[in-house]
């Protein structure tokens, strides 16, 4: 099985900085992308910020030049420094895992791999204002 473990989050006035991390454990082969994703009360879960394995990069306009994500893959961890943090960014915080499973070969000698999604219980992120 896979777990996946937010923390770093908290109470902060605005102006302020946080730094989430997120680490995967368990029956892991290798892992995918990474992200972040926050979802305030009577509103949807959406992509805060986003990793691929090779480093490329995807923020929200909402967050660009505030939040930098960032990952550690020897750890299997995922950073989200929070800088400059505004009322609106309360919400509580999700951590996403890409996890592959080992690959296996066809008949034909083919290489096939099993991706699943794996999400973090949540983080409480609260800027006063």
């Amino acid at each position: 099985q896979v777990q996946v473990v937010e923390s770093g989050g908290g109470l902060v006035q605005a102006g302020g900085s946080l730094r989430l991390s997120c680490a995967a454990s368990g029956s892991i082969f290798s892992i995918g992308a990474m992200g972040w994703y926050r979802q305030a009360p009577g509103k949807q879960r959406d992509l805060v910020a986003a990793i691929t394995s090779g480093g490329s990069t995807k923020y929200a306009d909402s967050v660009k030049g505030r939040f930098t994500i960032s990952r550690d893959n020897a750890k299997n961890t995922v950073y989200l420094q929070m800088n400059s943090l505004k009322p609106e960014d309360t919400a509580v915080y999700y951590c996403n895992v890409e996890v592959r499973a080992a690959p296996i070969m066809t008949a034909t000698m083919d290489l096939l791999t099993n991706i699943m999604d794996y999400w973090g219980q949540g983080t409480q992120v609260t800027v006063s204002s």
